[in-house]
């Protein structure tokens, strides 16, 4: 069988290749895939060649193919149907950590079936959604807190859709773009400009992945309050004013990656079990509003740039859907 795979093979260019698949070994499943997502803040990093040396190891997707910088088919947001495989995966909807390929073989024990409640399109937030509960496991909130989500991306909007299901909490969300605020507030938040971002928070959540957001964050909070950082740098370094309050109120910064479970939930949830909770968290249609635009997989290589490097004053895209149908 014959599969089309996308490839980043230089800073800011890619294409599409194609490559043999093998039939499925023991323990493989054979996914034709339907969806995929596009993780703007981790993939953007990845296009340009800014993931650095030192994290070469680290940042590997599961399933990457290839190698740092470049050329390396990265991704890990697919959605598709197992057509060959275990008998009890075969012909179901799974997720699977895998980068964007129209067909792909993959472990069975990383292909998540996909609930019947959530849709295909939909599906493909699932690593976000993975990534906001391990941000929840490593914030621990607590009934009653002020919150406050500074970045209004994907996963702090996923954050900030969790938060808002525990009772009492008084929670905000900060972004720059004042598009952002119908969707906050459909997800249960308030939405708040840089300025206008409340102080006294008992926790922050910081998803902006800039040094002036993580700044902010610092300056919004109370006594003994925790930051939890949940942005990923790359090879940019931040400069904060860790000498001014920051140790007379005894804050805590915390660096939350879903590369390994949260602590608080170490041994007791496997990965597979933390992606199947984030998968049965999708099936809410609110979450719709964070996908989009949709484009078809052929035409991916021309479009990656303006989708992960849109100009100054254009829109920007929450989470771009890749459809192969």
């Amino acid at each position: 069988m014959k599969a089309r795979a996308l490839w980043i093979v230089g800073p800011g260019r890619a294409e599409i290749r194609t490559q043999d698949l093998p039939a499925p070994g023991q323990d493989q499943a054979l996914v034709v895939t339907r969806a995929s997502g596009i993780s703007r803040g981790t993939e953007r990093l990845v296009f340009t060649g800014r993931v650095p040396e030192s994290q070469w190891a680290a940042m590997r997707a599961p399933l990457q193919q290839g190698d740092f910088p470049f050329p390396v088919s990265y991704g890990y947001a697919a959605v598709g149907v197992v057509q060959d495989g275990p008998g009890a995966l075969r012909g179901r909807r799974v997720f699977c950590l895998h980068p964007h390929h129209d067909a792909f073989l993959a472990p069975s024990s990383l292909c998540i079936p996909v609930p019947d409640e959530v849709p295909d399109r939909r599906a493909v937030l699932a690593a976000n959604m993975e990534t906001a509960v391990n941000i929840l496991w490593d914030a621990r909130p607590m009934l009653g807190e002020r919150v406050l989500v500074v970045g209004a991306g994907v996963v702090g909007l996923l954050a900030a859709f969790l938060l808002a299901r525990i009772p009492g909490l008084d929670l905000a969300v900060c972004d720059t773009d004042p598009a952002r605020r119908a969707v906050v507030e459909a997800l249960g938040a308030r939405f708040c400009a840089p300025d206008d971002a409340p102080a006294e928070r008992d926790l922050v959540i910081h998803a902006s992945a800039s040094e002036a957001g993580l700044r902010l964050a610092l300056d919004r909070c109370g006594f003994e309050a925790r930051v939890v950082e949940a942005s990923w740098f790359g090879d940019r370094q931040a400069t904060l004013p860790l000498g001014e309050a920051f140790h007379a109120k005894r804050l805590s910064l915390i660096s939350s990656q879903v590369g390994a479970v949260a602590g608080a939930m170490r041994g007791r949830r496997s990965h597979a079990q933390r992606m199947a909770l984030a998968l049965s968290l999708l099936a809410d249609a609110r979450l719709d509003a964070l996908l989009g635009p949709d484009i078809p997989f052929a035409e991916l290589p021309a479009r990656m740039s303006a989708l992960l490097l849109p100009a100054e004053g254009t829109p920007q895209p929450l989470c771009p859907v890749v459809t192969y149908i």
